[in-house]
């Protein structure tokens, strides 16, 4: 092929029938004088020749190829693939017969029919137009040379104004005689799934949430064909007008069902709603559907947005179009925030995030609203989330296919994909996850390089202090550095006027003070990589000789790299004097780094520490019920600005670290507030900020054994009120 390019975009973009038009502008520009556009089903081709005839007006010829029409010397020809696969069909064009060829739907470009086809014809310029090129397990980039010509997602299509508004309701699915519709609810109880008592609570929300236009023309989406055609017969019962669609029924069926759903003049024939499984994931544009039901766990973030976008064609008698999701207790529920975000890096606290501030973060007029216990349903979902091998080698091989090559760990964060982390968190360090990934993965490193590389992977790429990476990134450049030369890089990127305790304890980290735990003394108490000449410091011989390994020194750079970039981008904003972002998340060990403590005291913060003037205090907000009666502590927020906290027991109103506590602010004893909600958040903890008493009072509360123990119980005020979206977060 001469030319090849992949245009990828979703089934949203643009108006009318979104990829379609965009290809037709794209021809346009490339004027050829034959073309070949080849769909999947009869319907999308006369839409698309609709669609090309306005673009092109009289200036070509149109002509369908199908099993009712064959059309073969018009100069833009419309083909299904399943009649352009025949043999006898496509010999009747020569090889060079167009000078474009474009396929819709091209991820499905591996199966054996698509090959017949690409393998003979022979033109100038392939063009592939996909919303999902990486839901088959195919290579397609490899088919267009890794070329994209165009991509656009859901968040851009609706900050351009490209799709009909939507407002998105997170429903909590019926709960019936105590039991919860979860993953296994068709096969465990049937019978519930289409029973009376749902359909009625599905009917009693879609009247309440409406729709947008004269009349409901909805689409429903079901688990299983039975519960599609039960469903329907229910609704039918009640007064409704549905039918159901499946893979089951010709292409004449579908096209009278549909019709029947979007006809305003015959009202005796008309229909309410189309119950459907899958049929309408792609490929169907019905630009009047105002009203879109979702009854079944969310698959993937793909399929949702496929499914989502059924709804979001703009039409001229519909102003918005309403989604209703109905959530059960199902496994996948964290792939909802995944798919309305767009976000893939599957962090979880950034799909925490989105469903804290949903409506705040969505473009446009578009409004998400989960209701409160669908919101512990997905914070759930969220907690119980694994990072597994068989994901990251599955997003791996999207992001080496789409590129071509294998990707650097600063690939996946420049591309928006999979966190970069991720992969640290289950292998040690990127070069590790590469080893697992690649079977004959050529690079080998020294035990010592091995080492340096997931030392820096584990403690500093986080990216939640600068120090140590611009220290790593001299001695990878100029090989020397002064401290005033460190101070001066940060000051000039990130306009912090830093402190000689920052930059001592960097060092500190840096030649293996900081570690505190013998597997840590063991692994990373000798890195090899600085010396000190009395304030001028250079790298030492080990590490420049190891940096002579092309590979080793690549990785670094990429590392260091991908640390700076998330602290300008996580950690810069919002930054405290003490270097600490307000709402950011941190782990105990995260923060006896950043207040420039000599050790890593983290195993030793029984809750809260005072230390170097500091008193990090460490808040789970819900504790567990199995944990001992002594540590059942009473920590709250009262209010946004007030917080409930209390000490470890047995201190008492004239125990030493209270009195610290209650005249902190004589003694400039800077107090911290950081919390999670719950262990299944993992280590890392929201920083609330700085904190000081307002009230106090010693109280008692009870051991195991009954046994009245003395602890302090303070009010602390919050230097900075605690934002909504958080506060809801842990109070709601």
């Amino acid at each position: 092929m001469k030319k090849s390019q992949i245009f990828r975009v979703t089934p949203l973009t643009f108006q009318g029938t979104g990829k379609t038009y965009a290809a037709a502008f794209a021809l346009r520009e490339m004027k050829p004088k034959k073309a070949l556009f080849l769909v999947h089903r009869e319907q999308i081709a006369k839409q698309a020749i609709k669609s090309f005839k306005n673009v092109f007006g009289k200036s070509k010829t149109f002509g369908l190829l199908s099993g009712t029409s064959k059309d073969m010397e018009d100069e833009f020809l419309f083909s299904t693939m399943q009649m352009m696969a025949k043999p006898e069909i496509f010999k009747q064009f020569s090889s060079q017969e167009f000078d474009v060829i474009v396929i819709d739907e091209v991820h499905h470009a591996g199966a054996e029919s698509y090959q017949r086809i690409m393998n003979y014809f022979h033109p100038e310029f392939w063009l592939g137009m996909t919303a999902s090129p990486d839901t088959n397990n195919y290579d397609i980039y490899s088919i267009f040379g890794h070329q994209i010509a165009y991509e656009i997602r859901l968040q851009q299509a609706l900050e351009e104004d490209m799709l009909c508004p939507f407002h998105y309701f997170g429903i909590t699915e019926l709960e019936l005689d105590g039991e919860l519709f979860d993953d296994n609810a068709g096969v465990k109880n049937f019978s519930s799934l289409v029973s009376d008592a749902r359909v009625e609570y599905i009917i009693q929300k879609a009247t309440y949430y409406g729709f947008s236009g004269e009349r409901v023309k909805g689409l429903v989406f079901c688990s299983r064909k039975e519960e599609a055609r039960e469903l329907s017969l229910n609704f039918n019962r009640h007064g409704y007008r549905t039918s159901v669609l499946t893979g089951d029924d010709s292409q004449e069926r579908r096209e009278s069902v549909i019709e029947r759903l979007t006809d305003d003049k015959n009202t005796e024939n008309q229909l309410d709603y189309i119950f459907t499984v899958d049929i309408f994931n792609e490929g169907i544009d019905v630009p009047e559907i105002n009203q879109v039901i979702m009854l079944r766990p969310t698959e993937s973030p793909v399929v949702f947005i496929q499914q989502l976008g059924r709804g979001l064609r703009r039409f001229e008698e519909k102003e918005y179009i309403i989604i209703l999701d109905f959530i059960g207790n199902y496994m996948n529920n964290f792939m909802i925030p995944i798919a309305l975000s767009g976000d893939r890096s599957y962090n979880k606290d950034s799909i925490r995030k989105y469903v804290m501030e949903g409506s705040r973060i969505i473009p446009g007029c578009s409004t998400i609203h989960f209701d409160e216990i669908s919101k512990k349903r997905i914070f759930a979902s969220i907690d119980k989330v694994s990072t597994t091998k068989k994901l990251l080698i599955e997003k791996y091989m999207i992001l080496r296919n789409r590129l071509g090559k294998t990707p650097t760990i600063l690939d996946f964060y420049e591309y928006g994909e999979i966190d970069p982390i991720l992969f640290i968190e289950y292998a040690g360090s990127y070069h590790q996850f590469l080893q697992m990934a690649e079977k004959d993965y050529p690079i080998k490193y020294s035990e010592k390089e091995a080492n340096i590389l997931m030392f820096v992977s584990k403690t500093l790429v986080n990216g939640k202090r600068p120090h140590e990476l611009m220290i790593l990134k001299f001695l990878l450049g100029q090989g020397e550095f002064r401290k005033s030369d460190i101070q001066n890089a940060i000051l000039n990127q990130y306009q912090l006027q830093e402190n000689d305790k920052s930059f001592n304890s960097a060092i500190n980290v840096l030649t293996g003070g900081f570690m505190n735990t013998q597997g840590e003394k063991k692994k990373y108490n000798d890195l090899e990589l600085l010396k000190d000449h009395g304030g001028f410091y250079t790298r030492m011989m080990s590490f420049y000789q190891r940096m002579q390994h092309e590979d080793f020194y690549k990785q670094m750079s990429d590392l260091i790299e991908l640390g700076l970039r998330r602290y300008q981008d996580l950690y810069h904003l919002n930054k405290d004097d003490l270097g600490l972002a307000l709402y950011q998340k941190y782990s105990r060990k995260d923060v006896c780094r950043i207040l420039n403590w000599e050790r890593d005291d983290s195993s030793t913060i029984y809750g809260y520490k005072i230390k170097n003037g500091t008193c990090p205090i460490f808040v789970t907000y819900e504790k567990k019920e199995d944990i001992a009666s002594s540590t059942k502590y009473e920590d709250e927020f009262l209010n946004r600005s007030i917080f409930n906290w209390m000490t470890r027991s047995r201190v008492s109103l004239e125990s030493t670290e209270a009195q610290e506590i209650i005249h902190s602010k004589e003694k400039n004893l800077k107090i911290l507030l950081f919390v999670k909600k719950s262990d299944g958040e993992g280590t890392d903890f929201y920083y609330m900020g700085q904190i000081e008493p307002i009230e106090w009072k010693q109280t008692v509360i009870l051991n195991d054994k009954g046994i009245r123990l003395p602890i302090m119980n303070f009010h602390m005020k919050l230097k900075q009120s605690v934002q909504d979206d958080i506060y809801d977060y842990f109070t709601r």
